[in-house]
């Protein structure tokens, strides 16, 4: 009986000292390109530089991106990026390779499932500028293509999930696409932690399941 007793303490002990590891929050990470210094929008969140390595939230990695200047956005760009709730300066600057580069960060978010949104703001190209997105080694947007001169885009990603705490992005040049401009570029990367099941919940239920089986 206190063989079986210490048995399901020991067991109760390890389990919460795994939930403990997990509870530690996953981090909401905000990058905008073309810029080594940080910015603070108009709702007082922060966007790191783009242009920084081995920060504590992460930064690139392999080679430095190069940079450009968006100078102007057009007026519905503008009315776009206020609708989604980004300041238009975000817009204003990219991280840029030269094909056959690519553009690769990774950022420190910890363990967990993130929704990840992906800025951009054309300077160049106009609808010739083709990549792919790939994030945690998997292709999240194939042969994409960049908006007109001037304009914006704004990319969504649910459900990425991160084992190993870090999460890997690249922006890869792909002839596929049939652009002529093969040099891929962020203005922002935006990552949220998507909703989870609440650590006390997991705790709850874990203990439910022990006292079932100590029951039996």
């Amino acid at each position: 009986m206190q063989r079986s007793l210490l048995s399901v303490m020991l067991l109760t002990l390890f389990v919460a000292v795994a939930i403990v590891h997990d509870a530690v929050p996953a981090e909401e990470i905000r990058v905008w390109g073309g810029k080594v210094e940080d910015f603070k929008d108009s709702d007082g969140r922060i966007w790191h530089g783009g242009q920084n390595e081995k920060k504590e939230w992460g930064g690139w990695i392999e080679k430095l991106p190069r940079t450009a200047e968006v100078v102007q956005l057009t007026k519905d760009a503008e009315k776009l990026a206020k609708q989604e709730g980004y300041d238009k300066e975000l817009f204003y600057a990219v991280s840029w390779a030269q094909f056959p580069d690519t553009v690769k960060m990774d950022l420190k978010t910890g363990k967990g499932t993130f929704n990840v949104t992906y800025l951009v703001g054309e300077h160049w190209s106009p609808n010739n500028r083709g990549f792919d997105i790939i994030i945690e080694d998997e292709v999240v947007e194939e042969e994409y293509v960049t908006p007109g001169n001037h304009e914006i885009d704004i990319k969504r990603y649910e459900g990425i999930e991160v084992k190993d705490k870090v999460m890997s992005l690249e922006f890869a040049g792909n002839p596929k696409t049939g652009a002529g401009d093969l040099n891929a570029m962020f203005s922002g990367i935006e990552v949220i932690p998507a909703l989870a099941v609440a650590p006390q919940q997991k705790l709850t239920t874990t203990w439910g399941a022990l006292k079932g089986e100590r029951q039996n």
